[in-house]
């Protein structure tokens, strides 16, 4: 049975992803906050175990790490917060920034430390969830704090996957589109079953490389 660790599991992408492999039959690690408020979650029918997890705290990420004896085939690096509350130039809340960027930069690049061993056991897939906000070519004004921390993540996981390419570890970030959760909101064009369903799909298609592709979630290479 393959087994995939998802961050971020409660709720919107996170909670697709473990609905959907676990209804193929994988063993599912769904990670979050507080599980006893993801009634959403724990319903979810299949092999899935909650467990709590902080991405922001890199040590409760290696805590984690030493619980699990067991290769994993896929980690989907999910959770992400959407820096509202670090303002916009001019007004920006340096505190409210450094914890966007603790969940979606450095909890990212702690989960692949942290996992990596688990991956190589099975030369597995890491992806990571970034945005095409995080793109220096197609960027525009506002939310500078958001869109920074999905420049760095996309820097980050190409690092990442030059370091494990050659552990037989494939590794890169996706945007997911912009999807109907409680980040995008009821007016976003996509819905999470499409969304996770076409990531899927491509994560199952990763190989190891030094230079992964940024792609969104039907596939399309988008500018750095």
């Amino acid at each position: 049975m393959p087994t995939a660790l998802i961050t971020g599991a409660s709720r919107g992408i996170g909670l697709e992803f473990v609905r959907q492999y676990s209804s193929d039959g994988w063993r599912v690690l769904a990670c979050c906050r507080t599980p006893d408020a993801a009634a959403d979650l724990i319903a979810v029918d299949g092999e899935v175990s909650v467990h709590p997890l902080d991405v922001a705290s890199p040590k409760a990420i290696r805590a984690l790490a030493a619980e699990i004896d067991a290769p994993l085939d896929v980690v989907v690096a999910n959770a992400g917060l959407g820096g509202k509350t670090a303002g916009s130039f001019g007004a920006i809340d340096y505190a409210g920034w450094d914890e966007t960027f603790a969940v979606n930069v450095r909890g990212v690049v702690a989960t692949a430390e942290a996992f990596a061993p688990h991956l190589k056991r099975a030369k597995g897939r890491l992806a990571a969830i970034s945005s095409l906000m995080g793109s220096i070519e197609d960027a525009s004004s506002g939310a500078l704090c958001y869109r920074s921390t999905k420049a760095a993540v996309n820097m980050a996981m190409t690092i990442i996957a030059a370091e494990l390419a050659p552990d037989g570890v494939a590794a890169a970030p996706f945007h997911p589109g912009w999807v109907k959760t409680d980040m995008g909101g009821p007016g976003a064009p996509t819905g999470v079953t499409e969304s996770v369903t076409g990531l899927r799909r491509l994560i199952a298609e990763m190989t190891p490389t030094a230079s992964p592709p940024f792609l969104d979630f039907k596939g399309k290479r988008l500018p750095w």
